[in-house]
């Protein structure tokens, strides 16, 4: 009887042992050291690499983009003195591209559930990472995953929030949101990636068609944003030091400034405002040079960043 009872608590240790690994599982990655609220992670449909990132992206130049409108929204790179345009139409069916070109190292993604662009060098701690899409969704962005650790990666936050990399933060590149025709003006060098990328996609039919125009959330959040502005509000973010400010699009067209000075934390910054394009962007007062700065939905900048401070047009 001994006998029996002591191989009965070891079953039931080892069921207790197996049902604990399975809930601190999320899409099969280890949330066992979350650094964030785990009532925000949701499972977004896909498995994981179901939506398939790109490795080895190819590049054309800006004669051979003629699948490209004036009017596509593309986010423009500047790196190591070559400029990069990435069609949003592409990355709505991709949402990670992992670059690796004369030596440098960098990924762009996209979030079409907060309309989030962000680009960031794939270097961490020297080591060279690449990145992919988890199929989990935290405050409704996306949440890459780097393939050598299987950590998890925020990509508003640009920083890991389990596994083993849980706590260290990418460094952010200025990545522009503009209009093809703006960005081949300004950038006639530029490479652009190509829509035939060994994928079976049609970019031009839009999975998220209306989703912009709509006050409704695929997705939960943790945080009701406040209802002055609509839930899909285009704004420009930017943080400095532990300071975050929108400037929402709405105001920015009120005001109908293209450019203007700010200050945040003590720091002077330059907001421009393109009317034509309806693209706004962050430069550095002193420098000129271009400043890491995030554009989002409304809902998506709160979440991350809910002591935000708001420009508004003066009345």
């Amino acid at each position: 009887m001994k006998f029996f009872f002591t191989h009965l608590s070891i079953l039931f240790l080892s069921v207790f042992i197996a049902s604990y690994s399975y809930a601190e599982r999320l899409n099969g990655f280890d949330v066992s050291n979350l650094t964030v609220d785990k009532k925000g992670i949701t499972h977004g449909g896909p498995p994981r690499d179901g939506i398939p990132a790109i490795d080895n992206p190819k590049f054309i130049a800006i004669k051979e983009a003629g699948f490209l409108s004036p009017d596509d929204v593309v986010l423009g790179l500047e790196i190591d003195n070559q400029a990069f345009a990435f069609p949003r139409h592409i990355m709505n069916w991709h949402e990670i591209i992992n670059v690796n070109i004369d030596e440098s190292y960098f990924v762009v993604s996209y979030c079409p559930l907060c309309g989030t662009g962000i680009a960031f060098l794939s270097k961490i701690d020297k080591e060279i990472y690449t990145f992919g899409v988890s199929g989990l969704l935290f405050n409704s962005d996306l949440l890459l995953y780097d393939r050598a650790t299987e950590s998890l990666w925020s990509q508003i936050d640009a920083k890991s929030i389990s596994g083993k990399l849980a706590g260290k933060t990418l460094t952010r590149l200025p990545l522009s949101t503009t209009t093809w025709s703006s960005w081949a003006k300004s950038h006639p060098k530029t490479l652009v990636l190509d829509n035939e990328q060994g994928f079976k996609r049609n970019y031009r039919h839009d999975p998220y068609s209306g989703y912009d125009t709509s006050s409704h959330l695929f997705f939960d959040v943790l945080r009701e944003a406040p209802k002055e502005f609509h839930t899909k509000e285009r704004v420009l973010g930017i943080k400095i030091g532990e300071k975050a400010k929108a400037y929402p699009f709405k105001e920015l067209r009120e005001h109908a400034k293209e450019q203007f000075i700010d200050n945040i934390d003590g720091k002077n910054i330059v907001i421009e405002w393109n009317e034509e394009s309806d693209t706004a962007s962050i430069r550095d007062t002193e420098t000129k040079k271009l400043l890491v700065s995030t554009v989002a939905y409304w809902f998506a900048w709160y979440n991350f960043n809910p002591e935000t401070q708001i420009f508004r047009a003066k009345k």
